[in-house]
């Protein structure tokens, strides 16, 4: 009876799911004839740790209506890239280069985990909108080198406390430390994505208030759903059991979903039941309990204690995601009051994949408190983080598909007629810079200081704005703490750290199931000494020699 009472379940939610693709796909694909007079608002939202189907309109079940409308409203990208890990991507978006380039500290040896001083010419994308008159602004997570001022921006909420949702303690409004009262009641109703959207309206009524006449460009990024696994009790509610049935099926489910969509053309990967989190803590297995499990098994051979356990941690992330559509809708309804909604240019991305990390930090965590207060510290896990970036491998910190592909939408009712339209061309966060100023029309400078800046990797993807195009350029390439990559046209050469090279033909196996290495040796070799050769350029740049390069790495394994 139950079985079956999913199955009618799931052939509804089917069938919407069908009919929405088609809704999708009835748009027009040319860039708006008359183009907007006035230069057009920016507005880039960055989450942090979700997974590539988390939102509904990428097949996952979580009630994400806002960012629905805005991939109804706008474009869905199938192909875009982050860099695997936090603060590389947050580099590579608001400059144009590979965090290696910019950062002299980047690559220790094959490590490429490093986070130091950036190249002075390396500047943030505000520098280059500001003498256009720009205003800029910063909302939530910073994790870049250096002061956010200092980036070019006017105003600046930097949430650096990531050890608590529930607290301001530690963050600074314009590079000034937050002044809390003692009375720890001030913060009863203190929640970090709120307070993230709670200044960002601030800094948009300003605006209207006193640069109305200035066009803006508004960086907003969530901490959420980052780990602690921190969300408010009556969104954690709404997904309460709502994951019991486990990570095998939900990752089924959403793939169907995503079949219906339309979105990707690939399998299903298989679980690594071998692979757990990337980084070992087994002192916090001790503190979690017996509930965690740091494996994605079976979901039937879990005990039931394990299945609850999870199945919480999955509900208080779903929770969080949910948080932040809400409050996207609270920005989008700020916009419209605004008069600026129709020519504001919007992205939403995340920086990495969904997290297998397991780990306690900070305050700790207490077993015996409710699962998502303050007192506790939940981390995802490679469990539902493999249903979270459904359909690919692995997670964060990885540069296998899981770990680096992201959602991208872009609307711009506007500046696009399209609507609801697809774009399958790959991108990266480093294009992101470069199609932002073509938006906007300003000629990215090409000294900065009387220092030359170098030729920077980004691509514009305006073009793709328009119809759904190849965008011209000779590969992407990926290096984080040993994991590297490298893509060229649909062939990506990847390993993880220590093991030897992979080859994947992405048209038609985003899952990286079918390792064509040992059959096409030749282009492996191609392929390893483009990387070599990527690597030895980036580090003339950031100022080092590695002690290794990924071809001999591979040598060594074969």
């Amino acid at each position: 009876m139950i079985n079956k009472k999913i199955s009618t379940v799931c052939c509804t939610r089917f069938s919407q799911l069908v009919i929405l693709g088609a809704a999708l796909t009835l748009a027009t694909t040319v860039l708006a004839e008359d183009k907007p007079s006035a230069p057009p608002n920016i507005v880039f939202i960055l989450v942090d740790d979700m997974g590539y189907s988390d939102l509904g309109c990428y097949g996952g079940e979580i009630h994400t209506p806002n960012l629905d409308a805005l991939a109804t409203g706008g474009l869905r990208f199938t192909q875009c890239y982050n860099t695997g890990r936090c603060w590389p991507t947050r580099a590579a978006l608001l400059t144009g280069y590979y965090p290696q380039q910019v950062h002299r500290d980047a690559l220790p040896g094959l490590g490429g985990g490093g986070r130091g001083v950036r190249q002075q010419w390396a500047r943030l994308l505000p520098d280059y909108l500001k003498p256009s008159g720009y205003r800029n602004y910063h909302s939530g997570k910073w994790h870049i080198d250096g002061k956010v001022l200092s980036g070019g921006f006017d105003r600046s909420l930097d949430m650096r406390n990531q050890g608590t949702f529930f607290s301001a303690k530690g963050n600074r409004i314009d590079d000034e430390p937050v002044a809390l009262s003692e009375d720890a009641e001030d913060e009863s109703e203190y929640y970090a994505t709120i307070a993230t959207v709670d200044h960002a309206i601030d800094c948009l009524r300003e605006h209207q208030e006193k640069y109305a006449s200035r066009p803006f460009f508004h960086y907003v990024a969530f901490i959420a759903p980052h780990f602690p696994l921190h969300a408010l009790p009556q969104d954690i509610a709404r997904y309460r059991d709502k994951y019991l049935d486990g990570w095998d099926l939900m990752r089924q489910r959403r793939f169907a979903r995503q079949q219906a969509l339309g979105i990707l053309d690939t399998t299903l990967s298989k679980l690594e039941p071998d692979v757990g989190p990337p980084y070992p803590f087994p002192d916090a297995m001790a503190k979690l309990g017996p509930g965690e499990i740091n494996r994605p098994l079976p979901w039937v051979d879990l005990t039931d204690q394990q299945r609850q356990f999870q199945a919480t941690k999955m509900a208080i992330h779903a929770a969080m995601v949910d948080r932040v559509d809400r409050e996207v809708g609270r920005l989008m309804d700020q916009l419209k009051a605004m008069g600026v909604f129709e020519n504001t240019v919007i992205f939403f991305a995340s920086d990495n994949g969904a997290s297998a990390e397991i780990m306690v930090r900070h305050g700790g965590h207490d077993p015996e408190a409710e699962p998502g207060s303050a007192s506790t510290y939940l981390c995802l896990g490679p469990g539902f983080s493999s249903a979270s970036n459904t359909p690919f491998r692995r997670h964060k910190t990885w540069v296998h598909e899981g770990g680096i592909s992201t959602p991208l939408l872009v609307h711009w009712p506007a500046g696009i007629q399209a609507r609801g339209q697809l774009r399958n061309t790959p991108v990266h966060v480093i294009d992101i810079v470069p199609t932002i100023l073509e938006i906007v029309g300003i000629e990215k400078p090409r000294t900065w200081q009387d220092e030359a800046i170098p030729p920077a990797p980004g691509r514009s993807f305006v073009a793709a704005l328009q119809r759904d195009v190849a965008i011209e350029r000779g590969h992407l390439w990926w290096l984080h703490e040993g994991n590297r990559a490298i893509r060229v046209g649909d062939w990506k050469l990847v390993a993880a750290k220590g093991d030897p090279w992979e080859l994947y033909n992405l048209r038609r196996d985003r899952a990286e199931s079918e390792n064509l290495a040992a059959a096409l040796p030749e282009r492996v070799e191609t392929l390893a000494a483009l990387w070599d050769e990527e690597l030895q350029a980036m580090s003339g740049l950031a100022g080092k020699t590695p002690e290794l390069s990924g071809r001999r790495t591979n040598r060594r394994n074969r």
